[in-house]
């Protein structure tokens, strides 16, 4: 028996993202148990001439997911019923934690089914001793969703999410369950682990990790003009540490830098991370966690997320007195040093809403870029309270990354969502395309193909790969279609 949920009775109410910056009402939202319930609605979908789209959390601030036809939830792919239950299920079906292969140098490759939040992943690989490499700064994502936007972190000798796939499962708009990787069906491969869903419905991904580290963060605030000069240069901030970011506030000369290192490794600042706290007696150790961790919600909760929403509403209520705000809150900044598990550390709450451009720029060009940004800022009379987030990425070969074939920055605005965007977006957007940025996939802009084609070198081998696989474009919807034709 086919083990799927699909609301009854009347159209799905309308689904929304995250910032409600896209949103759609599908005829159907289904969340199949089994691949032979998943191909089931690819047929009936087919059959009726319409589209499909796999959905994970709505993190996307574009349409990547939106649909008229069938939304595909993967949340119940591979979970059986009952705890340990495999009754009735097919071989194809796929578990949540399905193989782990150690490798010689350590680490593993592990295959998860696609569908798993990034968050249970990253619990899930803590309790084998593995971590992922590098994550982005928010885990409510699925894996799937992430990868097929080309979610990234920081880090200039790390590359996105993609960059750590050894392999894909997916099914094809035939119903076909396909295993892919760099030696088997690459061009697929290549298109599978990034590309927005248009080449076929991930089921499964093999991820290369690495043992399980901890990482020690420094936040300290940094005048602007500084940060830029040292961004570039012999012992620059972006390669003195393992994963470096900056937060920007518009209206100001302030940031506030972020610079994670694994314990043990040296920083710039003299003393090795993995010897702070480790003479301290017991007690004092128990203390200081327990002060730390008090420390952290403080600043994570209480000032980045309660505080934050309210400046934001203030901002909202007197756009005037947006640099005045913002002054104040970059001036509030302290230095703070923690020590963590990698993804506790790479991962921030972030539960004030907003909508979000990311260009990712030529890394030898974000200064240059950033200027502009401000001179633009300064002159156009806009209000913008977020921050702007910068972030770095090593070059990768993923067909359709935005660090494909070179270094790059990532240069991230953001707007409350109760605050006017366009005009900020369009100006700054502007600015990004002159230094020939690429646009995060999951994040707001304006290109499309033609747009997309010089920048993506290898942009038709990817459409060619999804015309030989979804000829009659099953999985294409609006913004699909307005990227790949």
């Amino acid at each position: 028996m086919l083990s799927m949920r699909i609301s009854p009775g009347r159209r799905p109410a309308p689904w929304t993202t995250w910032a409600g910056t896209a949103r759609c009402r599908p005829r159907v939202f289904a969340t199949p148990g089994s691949t032979d319930a998943l191909r089931a609605l690819l047929h009936d979908a087919a059959a009726r001439g319409e589209g499909v789209r796999a959905v994970g959390s709505g993190h996307s601030f574009t349409g990547a997911a939106t649909t008229s036809g069938t939304m595909v939830s993967l949340a119940g792919l591979g979970c059986p019923t009952e705890p340990g239950s495999r009754a009735g299920r097919h071989p194809e079906d796929v578990e949540e934690l399905e193989e782990v292969v150690p490798l010689a140098g350590g680490g593993a490759l592990v295959t998860v089914r696609a569908g798993i939040g990034l968050r249970a992943l990253n619990l899930l690989l803590a309790r084998h001793g593995l971590a992922l490499a590098n994550l982005g700064d928010i885990d409510r994502q699925t894996l799937a969703g992430a990868l097929g936007t080309g979610t990234h972190g920081t880090g200039a000798r790390h590359t996105g999410l993609a960059g750590q796939v050894r392999g894909v499962r997916l099914m094809t708009a035939a119903g076909e369950v396909v295993e892919t990787s760099p030696e088997t069906r690459g061009a697929l491969f290549e298109a599978a682990r990034l590309g927005l869903g248009a080449v076929g419905i991930v089921l499964a991904v093999t991820l290369r990790t690495v043992p399980a580290f901890r990482l020690t963060a420094r936040e300290a605030p940094r005048p602007l003009d500084e940060v830029l000069e040292r961004l570039h240069g012999p012992g620059n901030l972006v390669d003195a540490h393992d994963h470096f970011e900056l937060y920007w506030f518009p209206h100001t000369r302030r940031t506030l830098t972020k610079r994670n290192d694994r314990e043990g490794t040296q920083g710039p600042d003299g003393a090795a991370d993995g010897a702070r706290g480790q003479s301290d007696p017991a007690a004092r150790g128990t203390a200081r966690r327990l002060w730390s961790t008090g420390r952290r919600w403080v600043d994570d909760e209480l000032l980045s997320n309660g505080l934050f929403w309210v400046t934001n509403e203030l901002a909202t209520l007197a756009p005037g007195l947006t640099p005045r705000i913002n002054a104040v809150a970059s001036r509030a900044l302290a230095p703070r040093t923690y020590t963590a598990a990698s993804h506790e550390v790479f991962v921030s709450a972030r539960r004030v809403r907003f909508a979000e451009m990311e260009y990712a720029v030529p890394r030898a060009d974000v200064v240059e870029v950033l200027r502009e940004v401000d001179r633009w800022v300064q002159a156009s009379g806009v209000h913008v309270p977020f921050p702007v987030e910068v972030r770095f990425a090593a070059a990768d070969d993923v067909w359709l990354s935005t660090a494909h074939g070179q270094d790059s920055a990532y240069v991230a605005v953001h707007q409350y969502v109760r605050m006017p965007r366009d005009r900020y977006f369009a100006g700054v957007e502007a600015i990004f395309r002159a230094a020939q940025g690429r646009p995060h996939w999951g994040k707001l802009h304006t290109l499309d193909r033609d747009g997309l084609a010089a920048l993506y070198p290898r942009l038709d081998d990817f459409c060619a790969v999804r015309d030989a696989y979804d000829p009659d474009r099953l999985f294409a919807n609006a913004y699909t279609t307005r990227l790949f034709g």
